[in-house]
């Protein structure tokens, strides 16, 4: 039932931004047919869809399947500006546009919107999470691009497209990897589930290896890792506390009220120092990212 929802949520979320598939196109193009097809050489991808790869198997099958019975779900087109050549960019549809090439198709049905970059990356996004079309490092740059490049927080983002806050900060966090590991993922060498155990690992791209090499489980990993740090909290253990004068301790006290979270500083003999902040819970992450963004 819970995937019943975000399912709805999802396809609720895609017809709020592009409207009722079945209206008219909101202006009448010189290429267009008037069956609302256009040729192929008219459109061109989206340089911002977030969806890199493309299966070449998977697009054989698909170009097979359009030679057979066409086009079934038109494209999803804007006008393209600033482009002599095509006259029409991919909002949503690119795998089937370039099928439709291996087809060795002419023309192609289209529905035209007019809409802001914005809108449009935020359809691309929602179509294909919707249709499980995107690896984990793909949806998390589209995340990200969203953030960066329109200002998005991440609780603006789970809503749009259907998902809690903390699949959001979970799926984000994997951009933290090396590109090396980021690329395992991306070629499903390893999972979305791996890869976040590897984040706070002091190797990651290492134990990223050891995964695809010997097989091993998510827990398996959280297992070595929690071996390696075992030594070292032993080690610490056997250290005697530095007692904190009044002043820190004051200190601690006021950022911690202030944030609502536990704050430890522990200063240096040279002047630097840390400063280390508690989380319970992903919501509280996601507040101190926010309040650092800002």
């Amino acid at each position: 039932m819970a995937g019943d929802s975000s399912k709805n949520r999802l396809g609720r979320g895609l017809a709020a931004l592009i409207g009722e598939m079945d209206q008219p196109p909101v202006a009448e193009q010189p290429a267009v047919q008037s069956d609302n097809t256009v040729a192929i050489e008219q459109i061109r991808a989206n340089p911002n869809n977030p969806r890199r790869a493309f299966a070449e198997d998977e697009l054989r099958d698909l170009a097979n399947s359009i030679r057979e019975h066409g086009i079934v779900q038109p494209i999803l087109v804007r006008p393209a500006k600033g482009d002599g050549q095509h006259q029409f960019e991919i909002i949503a549809g690119e795998r089937r546009w370039r099928a439709a090439q291996l087809a060795e198709l002419h023309s192609i049905p289209i529905i035209i919107r007019e809409v802001a970059d914005k809108q449009a990356l935020e359809i691309a996004i929602i179509e294909n999470v919707q249709r499980s079309d995107l690896n984990p490092i793909e949806e998390a740059a589209g995340y990200q691009q969203l953030i960066d490049e329109h200002q998005y927080t991440q609780a603006d983002l789970a809503q749009v497209i259907g998902k809690s806050r903390s699949h959001v900060t979970n799926t984000m966090r994997l951009l933290k990897l090396p590109e090396s590991v980021c690329g395992m993922v991306t070629d499903g060498i390893i999972s979305a589930g791996h890869a976040r155990a590897l984040i706070t690992a002091p190797n990651p791209e290492e134990l990223a290896r050891l995964i695809a090499k010997d097989g091993l489980s998510v827990r398996q990993i959280e297992a070595m890792m929690q071996e390696d740090q075992a030594p070292k909290k032993a080690a610490s253990k056997g250290k005697p506390a530095v007692e904190k004068d009044a002043d820190t301790i004051a200190l601690e006290k006021t950022l911690s009220d202030l944030l609502g979270m536990k704050v430890g500083l522990m200063f240096k003999t040279n002047g630097t120092g840390e400063v280390k902040i508690q989380y319970r819970s992903l919501e509280q992450l996601d507040d101190i990212c926010r309040r650092l963004q800002h």
